[in-house]
C-alpha cells in the first residue's frame, strides 16, 4: 500500500514536471499558497474568534510561571537581606574588638589579662593581625553579597514589571475579544436582515399565497351568505280562489241586525238578574 502511494506521488510529480517543466516548483508553491488562502477564507469567523480566545487562555500558564518565579525571588531576597544584616552585625562586633585590641597595644603593656588568662603583647598583635585579615575577607564577601542582592532585587523588579505587563496585556486582549465578538454579532445580524431584504422572491411568493388564501375564504363566505338567504325564505303557498258572494258575506256580518242579535242574550241575562231576590 505504501509502495503504491509512493509510486502514485512519483507519477504525479513526473507528470507535473513534464507539463510545467522548470516552473513546476513555482506552480506548486503558488497552488499551495492559493489553497491555504482559500481554506483560511472558508473558516468561519466564530471559529477564529474562539481560537483567539483559546490563545489568550494559553497565556495563563506563562503568567502562573512568572508568578512562581517572582515568589521564589522574593524569598531569596528576603533571606539574603536577613543574612547580610546578620553579617553586618558580626562585622561591627569584629571592628570593635580590633579597635579595642589596637588601643591596648598602643598602651605599651608587656602582658594583657583577657578572660582569665594572660597574653603577651606579641600574642595580642598576632591575634589582632588574624582578626584584621578575617575582617577584610568578611567585608569583601559582604560587598559581593550586596551586589548579588542588588542584582536579585533588579531581577525581581523586572519580573514584577513583566508580570504586570502580561496581566495588562491579557486584560486588553480579553477586552478586544469582547469588542470583536460584539462587532461580529452586529455584522451577522445586519447580514441576516440584508439577506431577507435582498431575497424577496420567497417573500413575494408568501404574500401571494396569503392573498390567494384570503380570496378563497372570501369566496366561501360569500357562498355561505347566499345559501343562508335561500334557506330563510318563507315557503310559498297555493293561492285559493275567493268566494263569489264575499261582499254579501261581509255586509251580512257587519249589518246592524247582526249586531242586535248578538246583544239580545246579554239583555235577557240582565233582567233575570234583576228579578232575583
Amino acid at each position: 500500500m505504501i509502495k503504491q502511494a509512493i509510486y502514485g506521488v512519483a507519477t504525479v510529480g513526473a507528470l507535473a514536471s513534464f507539463v510545467f517543466g522548470r516552473d513546476v516548483v513555482s506552480y506548486a508553491r503558488t497552488w499551495g499558497s492559493s489553497v491555504r488562502q482559500t481554506v483560511k477564507r472558508e473558516v468561519p469567523l466564530d471559529f477564529e474568534v474562539a481560537r483567539a480566545r483559546e490563545l489568550v487562555e494559553q497565556l495563563i500558564p506563562d503568567i502562573r510561571n512568572c508568578m512562581h518565579v517572582i515568589a521564589e525571588q522574593e524569598v531569596d531576597v528576603e533571606n539574603l537581606t536577613g543574612e547580610l544584616a546578620r553579617k553586618e552585625g558580626d562585622l561591627a562586633t569584629q571592628k570593635e574588638v580590633i579597635l579595642s585590641r589596637q588601643t591596648e597595644l598602643k598602651s605599651g603593656q608587656a602582658s594583657y589579662p583577657i578572660a582569665g588568662q594572660t597574653y603577651s603583647a606579641d600574642q595580642i598583635r598576632t591575634d589582632l593581625a588574624k582578626r584584621f585579615d578575617r575582617f577584610k575577607v568578611a567585608e569583601e564577601t559582604q560587598k559581593k553579597e550586596k551586589q548579588v542582592l542588588e542584582a536579585r532585587q533588579k531581577a525581581l523588579t523586572a519580573n514584577r514589571e513583566k508580570l504586570d505587563n502580561m496581566l495588562a496585556a491579557k486584560t486588553d486582549l480579553e477586552l478586544q475579544l469582547e469588542q470583536l465578538e460584539a462587532r461580529l454579532k452586529m455584522v451577522q445580524a445586519a447580514e441576516t436582515i440584508s439577506t431577507v431584504s435582498i431575497d424577496d422572491s420567497q417573500l413575494t411568493r408568501t404574500k401571494k399565497l396569503i392573498r390567494e388564501l384570503n380570496k378563497q375564504l372570501d369566496v366561501r363566505e360569500k357562498v355561505m351568505a347566499t345559501d343562508g338567504k335561500l334557506t330563510d325564505l318563507i315557503p310559498a303557498t297555493t293561492k285559493s280562489a275567493a268566494p263569489k258572494d264575499l261582499e254579501a258575506q261581509i255586509e251580512a256580518h257587519f249589518s246592524p241586525k247582526a249586531e242586535a242579535s248578538d246583544s239580545k242574550p246579554e239583555q235577557k241575562v240582565v233582567k233575570l238578574d234583576a228579578l232575583r231576590p
